[in-house]
């Protein structure tokens, strides 16, 4: 929220001027408080805080409140209390929040089942025109409101997220809102796959996708998360006549892809080769795909990278197929050209050696590398190929495995300050025992600090080294780079190019 250069600039000037007495410094404006501060003052200070403290804040006084319950505080609302905290007991009392609070503010709203209601909707669609996101979980429905006479609809949405439960059928809803969602570019259908322990025997189709798929001719970014009933026909019926739609899908199916897909997230070990070769590879628009943990053979590998022309993304790793033959292959082939992120973690059939002559070739090119997870890849790989990754955002390596051998973590850290300046986020996953260093090392970590100042997360495994790489940092006012690798993971989906739209929950 923007303050007024005019206000910062007067309570700087008023606590500079101060003077001195008998009695030592004192500051004329010694008696100023919190209750003299501008409403425009308060306001800002209030936008860093929750909805939930904001409401603690509406409490202390009627100033506060009026302050607390200004709509610029309120542009994006989530109501489901496992989220926010904020907990609207009845119907009356969020219309009225819709009314006097949102308004044409709102920009992004979640809604609990208990508040889908077509008369909330109404309102949201007759109040809040300037509306483009929407979150309605349904998950733990068992029983949907009746939605019979519903007219209206937001209008402007532009992002949809839809929570599905198990059990209860949205087409009665779907229907009432066909007309009113033809300009939407990013839909989240998120099911309940990965909640339960293991498939039911019955699986119900809850939402019509091809249904959906007609009144959403403009979307551009599709998320099926753990949605168990999704089979060839939906992803035909999403990928065509589709604005180049960008998939996360995630679930059990074989492999049917249309052309203009333009990324493909597949997480399935049961993934039959023979089905992904069956692919038109060459005619496809693939730029990003992600086929981790599959059970992909070689020559299935080598057959999709060799044909997908304009691959700029892939994440392949824990593959057992993924071998030396694969990278050499796709070297020869000339596909891996446009390549700006490579992932093959626990890939353990790679060989240094192999890995060195792919990243001559194509390592000036890359903006996310990760070789993590492989015991045998160490930090003389990575001081040999470091002068080449110039480019390189994000770098994750080393192994949780206890080692052998000492990694000699101050050249490391040397090297990758002096040949990765537009550093962003960088993972050393080595175990700390494993780490060695010098008395020298806060020279080192000065140099990456110095020379990386995009650096926005450092992940360390716990131990000595990372306090003193967290303190030097801290020292230099830089709070919140250095991490552990026990609440911090760092991974190249940072690199996709709707990796924002993906986010979802």
């Amino acid at each position: 929220m923007d303050i007024s250069t005019d206000v910062w600039g007067q309570l700087a000037l008023e606590a500079s001027q101060v003077y001195l007495t008998e009695g030592g410094v004192r500051s004329p404006f010694a008696g100023t408080t919190i209750e003299k501060l501008p409403d425009k003052v308060l306001l800002n200070i209030f936008s860093y805080l929750s909805h939930r403290e904001i409401c603690r804040m509406a409490t202390v006084c009627k100033r506060w409140r009026m302050v607390a319950y200004d709509t610029r505080l309120w542009t994006h609302v989530s109501l489901r209390p496992e989220i926010s905290g904020l907990h609207v007991g009845s119907l009356e009392s969020l219309l009225a929040l819709i009314s006097i609070r949102f308004g044409p503010s709102l920009r992004y709203i979640e809604l609990p089942i208990e508040l889908i209601t077509h008369t909330v909707l109404h309102e949201l669609a007759a109040k809040c025109p300037n509306l483009t996101h929407m979150l309605l979980d349904f998950s733990t429905a068992m029983q949907l409101h009746d939605f019979s006479e519903m007219q209206a609809f937001p209008t402007k949405l532009r992002y949809l997220c839809i929570c599905l439960s198990e059990v209860i059928f949205m087409e009665g809803f779907m229907r009432k809102i066909y007309n009113f969602i033809n300009g939407l570019e990013i839909l989240h259908l998120i099911g309940t796959y990965e909640k339960v322990e293991e498939e039911e025997e019955e699986i119900y189709e809850v939402i019509n996708v091809h249904k959906l798929k007609s009144a959403t001719p403009n979307l551009r970014v599709i998320n099926l998360y753990g949605i168990n009933f999704v089979d060839d026909s939906h992803i035909d019926a999403f990928s065509s006549n589709c604005i180049q739609p960008f998939w996360r899908y995630l679930q059990k199916t074989s492999i049917h892809l249309k052309i203009r897909i333009y990324y493909y997230n597949i997480k399935v070990r049961s993934l039959q080769s023979e089905y992904v070769m069956q692919v038109e590879w060459e005619k496809s628009s693939i730029q990003e795909l992600d086929v981790t943990a599959t059970d992909l053979s070689t020559e299935c590998l080598i057959d999709m990278l060799t044909r997908i022309p304009g691959l700029r993304f892939l994440s392949a790793g824990q593959i057992n197929g993924f071998n030396d033959s694969v990278l050499k292959a796709w070297m020869e082939a000339g596909t891996a050209r446009n390549l700006v992120a490579l992932d093959v973690d626990s890939s353990d059939n790679l060989t240094d050696e192999a890995l060195h002559r792919f990243l001559s070739r194509h390592g000036s090119q890359l903006w996310g590398l990760v070789l993590s997870g492989m015991p045998h890849i160490t930090d003389q790989l990575w001081q040999s190929v470091l002068q080449l990754l110039t480019n390189a955002k994000i770098l994750i390596m080393g192994t949780q495995e206890r080692l052998g051998v000492n990694i000699h973590v101050d050249q490391l850290m040397d090297g990758i300050a002096n040949s990765c300046p537009n550093l962003e986020r960088l993972e050393l996953r080595w175990d700390p025992e494993n780490l060695r260093f010098s008395d020298k090392s806060q020279k080192a970590i000065d140099i990456l600090r110095v020379k990386c100042l995009k650096l926005k997360c450092l992940v360390l495994s716990d131990g000595r080294y990372y306090e003193i790489v967290k303190a030097n940092f801290e020292r230099a006012d830089r709070l919140t780079v250095v991490r552990t690798s026990t609440n911090c993971r760092v991974s190249n989906y940072y690199l996709l190019s709707n990796y924002k739209d993906l986010i979802f929950n």
